[in-house]
């Protein structure tokens, strides 16, 4: 069963806290899952654009993303079909954490859209949430949407726009970013794509453009750590079973997936964990453990 909870804004987390800065703040967030600590340094990224996306626009989003892999940054986006699904489901594939804010209420009777209802599901699994100022099982209408837009450019640090036509609803995001002090960024495209008028044009009224990772992190302020600047692993110093850890940690992953890949009991891989970052090999962020070394 479906486990919806509702938290009034004066009893806002710290990650749901920005939407009161923002006009006419929503007076109560439903939400299903688990809203992300925000720790110092993690930052909110809203990654939107055309439910018409392009081949191109498709594999910029994953491979953008793809150069996020391990930073502390949460992605959010609509659940729409098009670049939102393609961003939440490479967040959940690289260990990121993903919030939707749907153009509907989260009650999974009337989530929008219904193909994305099991999209939701792994959102809610892997440790993110649905969250909307919707009463839980109110429809999605044309007014909805520009509502919604409202509460991700409110929460996030960033916008980053992939696709959007000239009149596309994504700039309605990307607008209400630039009102309430937020960064907005753009992927640019082909001049000659209808799916990229939007984007271009955001770029020619002062969007940081991006075109890699890279550009996103520095937006971002976080630093980027290429190979050579990353320690070398200390190997005459560690364990068996810290080796057999580090070598699973190729990716972020939560402690039950490590105790389950490593096949260790479960006290002994806790050990090892803890063992392994006392020795700042490794480090825990929004439950997953990253690898440092």
């Amino acid at each position: 069963m479906q486990e919806i909870h509702s938290i009034t804004k004066d009893h806002f987390p710290p990650f749901l806290l920005p939407l009161l800065e923002i006009p006419e703040p929503p007076e109560k967030i439903y939400y299903e899952g688990m809203l992300p600590e925000k720790e110092e340094g993690v930052k909110v990224l809203a990654v939107v654009g055309s439910r018409k996306h392009t081949r191109y626009g498709k594999d910029i989003t994953q491979k953008l993303l793809e150069g996020l892999r391990g930073y502390p940054i949460i992605i959010v986006s609509g659940l729409a079909l098009g670049i939102d699904g393609i961003a939440h489901q490479k967040a959940l594939d690289i260990g990121l954490t993903t919030i939707s804010v749907p153009g509907s209420g989260i009650a999974y009777k009337n989530l929008y859209p219904a193909l994305h209802k099991n999209l939701a599901k792994e959102i809610v699994k892997n440790s993110g949430a649905l969250v909307s100022e919707f009463e839980p099982e109110l429809k999605a209408a044309p007014w909805t949407f520009p509502k919604r837009n409202r509460i991700m450019a409110g929460i996030c640090d960033a916008v980053l726009v992939v696709e959007a036509e000239e009149k596309s609803g994504t700039l309605i995001t990307a607008r209400l970013a630039l009102e309430y002090n937020k960064t907005v960024l753009a992927v640019p495209g082909n001049i000659d794509s209808s799916a990229s008028k939007g984007t271009n044009w955001l770029i020619r009224q002062g969007a940081t453009p991006i075109t890699q990772a890279e550009d996103i992190l520095d937006a971002l302020n976080i630093k980027y750590q290429n190979e050579s600047e990353q320690q070398t692993l200390p190997l005459e110093d560690l364990s068996p079973d810290e080796i057999l850890i580090l070598e699973l940690l190729h990716e972020p992953k939560s402690k039950d997936v490590l105790i389950r890949e490593s096949k260790l009991e479960a006290s002994r891989a806790l050990i090892t964990l803890t063992s392994l970052e006392l020795k700042d090999c490794i480090k825990e962020e929004m439950s997953l453990y990253k690898r440092i070394v």
